[in-house]
């Protein structure tokens, strides 16, 4: 049996044996105690007799299932195939949700394209291959505005690459010429200048930020890892739907 059979089983189980009403008391002592976190809220899931814990610890916001007395508990994805939504992504997003004007924005390197309109801020370490990757993504797109918070953690002993973005001429081609390319190019500026990396690193811990790419938009929405350039677009679509609508 594969595993998402399996893991289909099991919540089919939990939908015919799983009483009604969930024992709220003891789904928090259990899921913090034995996940070792802090239970935020309990709620129905999409799903009978299933139930949406929302979790809390240093690496920032989760959601764990469970039955109602917390016999089993479920780790990983639940998806709508009727709509193909991955529910659990979505609900991430506005649990791990800020409000982006608070972003200190001055201190990311800011490159537009276009008029601009589209709108997102990365932590983004310039040695992660999979920011390196997105980046490709991201020159695939035009009128977009995007903040790089240099976020130098998977090889620290380079951030003075990314200090040396800070103190070039022109911070957004320096970005681009440092952690776009099929190679590395290292600024050529002293990394000696008033720079924000140590800021953006604290910042970055402050969030949670524990993975490289991590995305917020304009919404406030957050996403670890990188997208596709069709799904990227449908998130911008999205996010400009909501705010029409207030």
């Amino acid at each position: 049996m594969n595993r998402k059979l399996l893991i289909a089983c099991i919540l089919m189980a939990w939908v015919f044996t799983s009483p009604v009403l969930a024992d709220e008391a003891r789904i928090r002592s259990v899921v913090g105690d034995k996940l070792g976190v802090r239970v935020e809220a309990v709620q129905p899931a999409p799903l009978p007799g299933l139930f949406e814990v929302h979790v809390r610890s240093s690496e920032g916001a989760r959601v764990v299932y469970t039955d109602a007395a917390a016999n089993l508990v479920f780790i990983g994805d639940l998806y709508d195939t009727r709509t193909d939504r991955n529910l659990t992504e979505e609900r991430l997003r506005k649990l791990s949700a800020i409000d982006f004007k608070s972003l200190p924005l001055d201190q990311a390197v800011r490159i537009r394209r276009g008029n601009g309109k589209r709108v997102l801020a990365m932590f983004s370490d310039p040695y992660c291959p999979a920011c390196r990757q997105f980046e490709k993504v991201l020159k695939s797109l035009d009128d977009i505005t995007i903040y790089v918070f240099m976020y130098p953690v998977i090889r620290p002993e380079n951030a003075d690459h990314s200090r040396s973005v800070w103190c070039s001429p022109d911070r957004a081609r320096a970005w681009l010429d440092l952690a776009a390319g099929d190679a590395p190019k290292i600024p050529s500026a002293a990394p000696r200048c008033a720079n924000p990396v140590e800021k953006v690193l604290a910042l970055g811990r402050s969030l949670g930020v524990n993975s490289t790419p991590t995305l917020y938009f304009a919404n406030g929405e957050r996403m670890n890892g990188g997208l596709p350039a069709d799904r990227l677009v449908r998130m911008f679509d999205e996010v400009a739907a909501q705010s029409k609508t207030k």
